[in-house]
């Protein structure tokens, strides 16, 4: 049947957001290259920012072969759990699916292992690295992207088959971001912290990254790149709602960007205050983290909310993440960026955000376009009942579960077996010099290091002699 020449046209302009959305999450992956270069020491910035080379890399590989197919399979196979179709892009284009989608998804995929990169910095073997990160983009991501995301999932809201309502995590404060935090954790906890960050009385030392520039950049990136993460995810943007006159996917999308813009500043300024009050200083880099975790707890959220209610999702969020950086200073627990407090932490509580402030209307319109006579589940203390609340705690739970049983025994086994942690020696030289052949800078600050890998093998020689 010959598509119309209008039909036509509608598609091509919703390909073109969706891939245009694709790049601008893709340079979120700059973005974490910035932040995190910026966020541990000079003699470990060649390191970090490898591991965000290769988050792209091997991503894209295990992705294309395996991830998408478990993430968006379906077929006469399909289950609630796991997708069982499209390995390696067979069968791509489909009816459901085409290649825009693909790299849309791709892009997310490969953010995931950027966030567990940050808590594990400083002290991990690269071959290590190599590993979890190909598990966790190809397997442990896209498990958790087939509940909630795909039409059959079992957390699905396109499914219904939970509560009547399905979970609502409309960009991935859940699927992304508290997978990521969940596998930081673990990553962190198995390895220990780094080498001197508490003192012999269990009390913590500042070591504070290199570079604030980097990190301020990175995070205009990552504000950046989140207009494609947020507004993006509706994929289609030629959308209309019916019984009104001017009002379609295309307002949604600037809602979003709005809600999401909202909730990221009330977050990082109130982190600046908050952090001011604790520290007595104003911390440029507290500011930073506190707005990154603003965007995380919006990320759930941001299509069916308004914008007063991302306000509140932005504050909260800046004490979530102040109450648990708090929290893991008292327990030793180390993770040089701070990704588990904030991706984990602010990722959770924007999934119960989602539950108590959605908006009937707003959830009709992303869900079902807007079709007159539907009922669903809302927001909880807009008077939608338990619902959807309900489905928010039970996807926080299974993400905390799934990613547990499967990346705690990875990091368990990597350590177990001494392919984890790099040796103290290696880790006080600086991981540039003892694994990637020299510092990411000519000049270093600590000049009683060895200069480059060639100097660096005949100390290594002395100390094991």
């Amino acid at each position: 049947m010959e598509v119309s020449w209008e039909q036509s046209v509608t598609d091509s302009i919703n390909t073109i957001y969706l891939l245009f959305s694709a790049y601008l999450v893709f340079v979120m992956q700059l973005g974490f290259a910035m932040l995190c270069a910026g966020s541990v020491r000079a003699k470990n910035a060649m390191n970090i920012m490898l591991t965000n080379v290769v988050d792209a890399v091997v991503g894209s590989i295990s992705y294309y072969l395996f991830g998408f197919a478990f993430a968006f399979g379906d077929g006469t196979n399909s289950n609630p759990f796991i997708g069982t179709t499209f390995f390696a892009l067979k069968d791509i284009p489909s009816t459901s699916y085409d290649y825009s989608y693909f790299l849309y998804q791709w892009a997310f995929a490969i953010a995931v292992a950027g966030i567990t990169s940050g808590s594990i910095a400083e002290r991990t073997q690269f071959s290590a690295y190599l590993v979890f990160s190909f598990f966790l983009s190809g397997f442990v991501y896209p498990i958790v992207v087939h509940w909630v995301w795909s039409s059959n999932g079992w957390l699905s809201p396109s499914s219904d088959m939970l509560l009547g309502s399905g979970a609502i995590d409309f960009a991935g404060s859940g699927v992304v971001h508290l997978v990521g935090g969940i596998a930081g954790l673990w990553g962190s906890f198995i390895q220990g912290p780094r080498v001197g960050r508490f003192d012999a009385f269990g009390k913590p030392v500042p070591m504070r990254g290199h570079n604030a520039t980097l990190v301020v950049l990175g995070t205009f990136l990552l504000w950046f790149g989140w207009f494609g993460f947020n507004p993006g995810s509706f994929g289609k943007i030629l959308v209309a709602y019916p019984n009104t006159t001017n009002q379609g996917n295309w307002t949604g999308i600037g809602r979003t960007a709005v809600t999401t813009t909202l909730a990221g500043s009330t977050a990082g300024l109130t982190t600046l205050f908050g952090r001011r009050l604790l520290v007595g200083h104003w911390d440029a880099l507290d500011a930073c983290n506190g707005l990154l975790g603003g965007f995380v707890a919006i990320t759930s959220g941001c299509s069916v909310v308004e914008p007063w209610a991302a306000i509140v999702c932005g504050f909260c969020a800046a004490w979530v993440l102040i109450g648990l950086n708090v929290l893991t200073l008292k327990l030793q627990f180390d993770d040089p960026l701070e990704a588990t407090q904030l991706h984990g932490g602010c990722g959770a509580w924007g999934l119960i955000f989602t539950g108590l402030f959605a908006k009937k209307e707003f959830v009709i319109q992303v869900y079902n376009s807007g079709e007159a006579g539907v009922v669903r589940p809302y927001g909880l203390l807009l008077g939608g009942g338990w619902g959807l609340i309900g489905c928010q705690v039970v996807e926080l739970l299974a993400i905390v579960a799934w990613v547990s049983i499967t990346m705690g025994p990875v990091f368990f086994a990597l350590s177990k077996l001494k392919l984890l942690r790099i040796s103290i020696d290696e880790e006080v030289a600086g991981l540039d010099i003892s694994s990637h052949g020299g510092y990411a800078y000519t000049t270093h600050p600590e000049e009683n290091h060895p200069r480059f890998y060639a100097d660096y093998m005949p100390i290594q020689g002395r100390n094991h002699s």
